[in-house]
C-alpha cells in the first residue's frame, strides 16, 4: 500500500518542484528585474530577494544596476581650424530606468551600439567648433562637461544615464604626425645652425681680443725690453768710455783683438788690405813694441 502511495506522489512532488522552480526567482544586489508576459511588461523589480512569477506565461529579463564602462571607437575630429584629429574616448554609464531601457533598446549589447553613436556625435559636434589649441589647453574639462551633459541628454531617452566621458587619447592622423615630426626636425635644425653661428661668432670676438690683448703685451714687452737694452748699451758704453779713459792704448788694443776675432775666421779667410792699414797695426814687433811703449809706464826708483 505504501509502495503505491509514494509511486503515486512521486510524479506530483516532481511538478510541484518543477512548477516551484519556474515560479520563483531571485533578484541579487547587482539586479534589477522585469516581468514580460508574451513579450509585454507587467512590473519592474528594483529590490533584491525573492520573487515570483507566472510559470510558462511569464519570463524575466535581468538589468544589471552597477556603472558600466563603454568604450567607444576612435573617431576622426576635423577641429575649427581644420586640423585633423583622431579621438578615442569613453563613457561611464548605469541603467537608470529599466522599463524605458528595454522599450528602447532591449538588451546591453544594442544600448553599447546606440550610445557610441552617441558619444561620437556629440564629440564631433563639440571638438569641431573649437580649436585644435583649445583641445590640448585647460579648457579640455569645460568641454568634456559639455560633451557629458549633451550625451546625458540623449541617453536618458533611453533609460541610461551617463556618469562620466573621457577622451583616453587625442592624437593626429599618421600623415600628420610625420609632417608635423618632419617640421620639428627642420625647426630644431635652423635652431641647431644659430646657435652654432652665434657661438662661431662669440668665438671669433674672443680670439679677436685675445689678439689684440696679446698683440698689445708683446708691443709692451718689445717696448720695455728696447728701453732696458738702450739702458744697458748707455750703460756699457758708460763703462767703455771709462776704461778707454783710464787707458787708451789698451782700450785701442782690445777693439783690435775683437775686430780680427770676428774677420778672422777659420783657415779659408783673406783680405786685401794696405801693409800701411791700421787694421794690421798690432802684427809684428813694431806693433807689439808701439803697444808696450803705449801701455807701459816708466818705473819709479825708490830709495
Amino acid at each position: 500500500m505504501k509502495e503505491k502511495t509514494l509511486k503515486f506522489l512521486a510524479p506530483i512532488f516532481l511538478v510541484l518542484g518543477f512548477l516551484t522552480y519556474l515560479t520563483f526567482f531571485t533578484v541579487s544586489e547587482v539586479q534589477q528585474a522585469i516581468v514580460l508576459q508574451f513579450g509585454d511588461p507587467k512590473r519592474v523589480i528594483k529590490k533584491a530577494g525573492l520573487n515570483y512569477k507566472i510559470p510558462v506565461i511569464q519570463n524575466v529579463v535581468f538589468l544589471d544596476t552597477r556603472i558600466l564602462n563603454l568604450d567607444a571607437p576612435p573617431e576622426e575630429v576635423i577641429a575649427s581650424d581644420q586640423k585633423r584629429l583622431i579621438v578615442d574616448a569613453f563613457a561611464r554609464f548605469k541603467i537608470k530606468d529599466p522599463l524605458k531601457f528595454y522599450i528602447s533598446v532591449g538588451n546591453e549589447r544594442v544600448a553599447r551600439s546606440r550610445l557610441s553613436t552617441i558619444v561620437n556625435a556629440r564629440i564631433r559636434s563639440v571638438l569641431g567648433k573649437e580649436e585644435l589649441q583649445t583641445l590640448v589647453s585647460k579648457d579640455r574639462a569645460r568641454l568634456m562637461g559639455q560633451i557629458t551633459s549633451d550625451v546625458n541628454d540623449e541617453a536618458a531617452k533611453l533609460g541610461i544615464e551617463i556618469i562620466d566621458v573621457r577622451i583616453k587619447r587625442a592624437d593626429l592622423p599618421q600623415a600628420n604626425s610625420e609632417a608635423i615630426y618632419r617640421r620639428m626636425q627642420t625647426e630644431r635644425e635652423r635652431e641647431a645652425k644659430e646657435f652654432r653661428a652665434e657661438g662661431a661668432e662669440i668665438a671669433q670676438t674672443v680670439r679677436s681680443t685675445a689678439d689684440k690683448e696679446v698683440a698689445v703685451i708683446i708691443a709692451e714687452a718689445k717696448k720695455t725690453a728696447e728701453i732696458l737694452k738702450g739702458e744697458g748699451d748707455s750703460e756699457r758704453n758708460k763703462i767703455f768710455a771709462g776704461a778707454f779713459g783710464k787707458d787708451p792704448a789698451f782700450f785701442s788694443f782690445y777693439r783690435s783683438m775683437q775686430s780680427y776675432e770676428k774677420a778672422l775666421i777659420g783657415n779659408e779667410t783673406s783680405l786685401i788690405l794696405s801693409p800701411d792699414s791700421d787694421f794690421f797695426k798690432f802684427f809684428g814687433k813694431s806693433g807689439a813694441r808701439k803697444f808696450r811703449s803705449r801701455s807701459t809706464k816708466p818705473a819709479t826708483k825708490k830709495n
